[in-house]
């Protein structure tokens, strides 16, 4: 038995996770095989059974996969103090470079002029593209699934993504797969460790992911409150965004873009940086609350954006944690959350067409530029990061 005290493991477990912050890029699905690698195999904090039943209630629950399967590592090394050590040291780099970038793109501007916006643009596009069709592949598959994806990415396409609509088509998703679609039951947990969390502490955290969720914008509307108002809606995105952190960008962009907030450039250059760092794309808020013109901006809006859209993963994790073993064996639950993940499909195949490639694809020659983006990641296999940095500095120093 580790006799470890509770606050030095914690310690442990914050610098373990930083390690991953700062060197973890690729994307979701490369840190869920850079933890198996050191949390399973290196450190042996816990075993492959446990480490996919985590997986499995990770990617069940709304919110980035990777940072909630992280929260719940740490959590089960080294209880709560754990849980937000692995939150902070996994996405402290890259929330603290976003922010900084928010800060400097000005200069860049200055110096570069747009061009450098343009090229995260175009490699933005690529990288969105590579990831809808790793979705459709997985979440889209059979005839099903197919139709409702190509259903919603029309609706939605018709509606120029608004923010109800979207919320409209997850809705209409789950009801959908709920009574259409049957998903197999997930393995068991290996040992009562994984899900030690107690039923009061449960029921709390999803009281309160409830309230919040709820009562959040009236606050903000009744009290005039610019930074509750832009918590509201980084904590709202945070709760309903399905399917990994690429889908995290149509929901922000209605959201933030569509009310004005920031512009549709600046807004995508930003999501094309965040493909060249190091840890949870979710990190991606901190840039937009730091850019934003409304609330209260610069670090303080950026830390406030990147509480607000990772607090709701905190409080799922813990508030679904001991009834997992129940949810996960009954079909019809994961019947609703492959609707779901079927309609986030079509919600990331409209986002693309409007505003990705509406935005970036400016003249003909920009199709061959996001066309041969794509097979650098796709083909070439190149890191994502690479080529957004390639792009980036290359239409930076064309003139245009």
């Amino acid at each position: 038995m580790d006799e470890t005290p509770p606050q030095r493991r914690a310690g442990e477990v914050f610098l373990a996770f930083l390690a991953q912050g700062l060197t973890a890029f690729g994307g979701p699905v490369a840190h869920l095989s850079y933890f198996r690698k050191e949390f399973v195999e290196r450190r042996g904090w816990l075993s492959d059974a446990a480490f996919a039943d985590l997986l499995a209630l990770a990617q069940f629950l709304p919110g980035p996969a990777s940072s909630q399967l992280g929260m719940a590592i740490g959590l089960r090394r080294a209880g709560y103090l754990g849980m937000l050590a692995a939150w902070l040291g996994f996405t402290l780099p890259a929330g603290a470079a976003l922010i900084l970038l928010a800060y400097l793109a000005p200069t860049f501007t200055d110096a570069w002029g747009e061009g450098w916006l343009h090229g995260l643009q175009i490699a933005a596009a690529a990288v969105v593209l590579q990831a809808l069709i790793a979705m459709a592949r997985t979440l889209a598959i059979g005839p099903i699934r197919a139709g409702m994806a190509i259903g919603a990415a029309a609706g939605l396409i018709m509606v120029h993504g608004n923010p109800v609509a979207q919320i409209l088509a997850l809705t209409a998703g789950g009801v959908f797969g709920f009574f259409l679609l049957r998903e197999p039951a997930a393995i068991a947990p290996d040992d009562p460790a994984t899900h030690a969390v107690p039923t009061g502490v449960s029921v709390a955290a999803l009281c309160a992911f409830a309230l919040i969720l709820g009562l959040l914008p009236f606050a903000a509307a009744y009290l005039r409150s610019p930074t509750l108002g832009l918590a509201s809606v980084f904590y709202r995105t945070g709760a309903l965004v399905f399917g990994g952190g690429h889908t995290v960008l149509p929901l922000l962009q209605g959201e933030i873009v569509g009310r004005g907030w920031l512009d549709q450039d600046t807004f995508l250059a930003g999501y094309g940086a965040v493909q060249a760092l190091p840890g949870p794309l979710f990190g991606f808020a901190g840039f937009v609350g730091a850019a934003q013109t409304v609330a209260p901006g610069g670090w303080r809006g950026g830390l406030v954006a990147l509480v607000a859209i990772f607090l709701p993963s905190l409080l799922l994790v813990l508030g679904v944690l001991p009834f997992w073993d129940r949810l996960k064996a009954r079909a019809e639950a994961r019947g609703a959350l492959a609707g779901v993940g079927a309609v986030v499909v079509g919600l990331l195949a409209a986002t693309l067409w409007n505003p990705v490639l509406t935005t970036a694809v400016e003249r003909i020659g920009d199709w061959a530029l996001v066309g041969g983006a794509f097979v650098l990641l796709a083909v070439a296999r190149l890191p994502p990061w690479l080529v957004v940095v390639a792009f980036a500095v290359g239409a930076g120093l064309i003139p245009r």
